[in-house]
């Protein structure tokens, strides 16, 4: 049977993503609309038959989805390659888009049977644990900038590399609003944030990101991670080295750019 355009696109990028390379920009019939990229994304990895350790959101800026003309944030899934812990080096080329601060929550498995929708009510029951991590965002495509969620979305959310701190054990605190800061002293680069910008409250992001598994009938069953969003919006990476981001009341990450 002849394999369709979209077939053929998507197996090429799924072999960019596992052999660390970089293709020519997808066709904008698939990334333009969010809709379609979010099919293109499950097609790709649907393909990959490695662990998936858990699932970030994206978009989640209330501005920039204003400003982009979206109704709402996306998700994507993280494969265990992707994950490293905190301190770890991380290469980067010129699709790289940046580096993001950002929470992450670790969720019950048990989340898997619980009927329906998650609310703030009922989803602090399903945490395990917090804490902060780095996302280093980029394309396995060459290209730059960001036009619309599905230039994101399409490519596997634009995730490369996630690095976590150290997992606090779960309890209620006023997470949608903690100061963040991300750093890289050898070269003076500082930005500083605040999780009230991860859709109003990392929450939020959340409570989004577990719907969605249900609406798509997700199943790891096992316990899994979920990033929110980042804190400081996408830094560009201006020089090597160290980046240590910090995370009020959750500690710190560290990243090593090479």
């Amino acid at each position: 049977m002849k394999k369709s355009q979209q077939d053929k696109l998507a197996s090429k990028l799924v072999k960019a993503f596992l052999k660390n390379k970089t293709i020519s920009p997808l066709p904008k019939k698939f990334t333009k609309k969010l809709t379609n990229a979010d099919k293109f994304r499950k097609l790709c990895e649907n393909k990959i038959k490695e662990p998936i350790i858990g699932f970030k959101a994206g978009g989640t800026a209330i501005p920039v989805i204003k400003k982009l003309k979206e109704k709402e944030p996306f998700y994507a899934s993280i494969f265990e390659r992707n994950f490293i812990k905190s301190g770890k080096k991380v290469k980067i080329n010129n699709s790289t888009l940046g580096i993001e601060l950002e929470v992450y929550y670790l969720i019950k498995k048990k989340f898997f049977n619980l009927k329906g929708r998650i609310k703030k009510q009922n989803i602090t029951r399903l945490i395990s644990h917090m804490g902060p991590c780095i996302e280093i965002v980029g394309y396995r495509q060459r290209k730059k900038g960001i036009t619309s969620f599905g230039d994101l979305c399409s490519d596997f959310g634009a995730n490369v590399k996630f690095l976590i701190g150290p997992k606090k054990k779960f309890k209620k605190i006023n997470i949608g609003n903690l100061k963040t800061n991300i750093q890289n002293k050898k070269i003076k680069q500082i930005v500083n944030g605040n999780t009230n910008t991860v859709y109003v409250n990392p929450i939020n992001s959340l409570i989004f990101v577990l719907n969605k598994l249900k609406k798509d009938k997700i199943n790891l069953n096992k316990n899994f991670y979920v990033f929110t969003g980042s804190t400081v919006g996408v830094v560009p990476i201006l020089g090597k080295g160290s980046y240590i981001g910090k995370i009020d009341k959750l500690g710190s990450v560290k990243a090593i750019i090479n």
